[in-house]
Formats: C-alpha cells, structure tokens, sequence
C-alpha cells in the first residue's frame, strides 16, 4: 500500500522540473506517481483507484 497524496505543480516549478503544470498524486518521497490532472478533486479520485482503502473486515460473533 502506497501513501499518496495530492501536489499542485504551479508553471514556474513545473518549468523547473520539466513536466506540465497541474495536480500530481505523489509518494511521500515526492516522486510523482500520476498526473497532471485538471484538479485537485480528480487527482484525488486517482489516488482512489491507484490506492483504495482496506475492506472493511466483519467479524463473526457465535453465540454460545
């Protein structure tokens, strides 16, 4: 499981590292690991489908 979080590249940082300015889902070392999106809310969303969150885990209660 990743921990992934939502980075906005503004265009003179982007100009800087070579990539397009935009939302970016990155790894808490800061590599990028999707983008760019148009938003924060759709970076989200792929952060989503890259890393879902744990099922939920049910647990059986027997009666005695």
């Amino acid at each position: 499981m990743q921990n992934l979080s939502p980075r906005h590249v503004k265009t003179e940082e982007a100009l800087w590292l070579g990539v397009v300015s935009g939302w970016y889902s990155t790894k808490v070392s800061g590599t990028f690991v999707s983008g760019p999106h148009d938003s924060e809310a759709e970076c989200l969303r792929k952060i989503a489908e890259i890393n879902p969150p744990p099922a939920k885990v049910r647990k059986v209660v027997h009666a005695a």
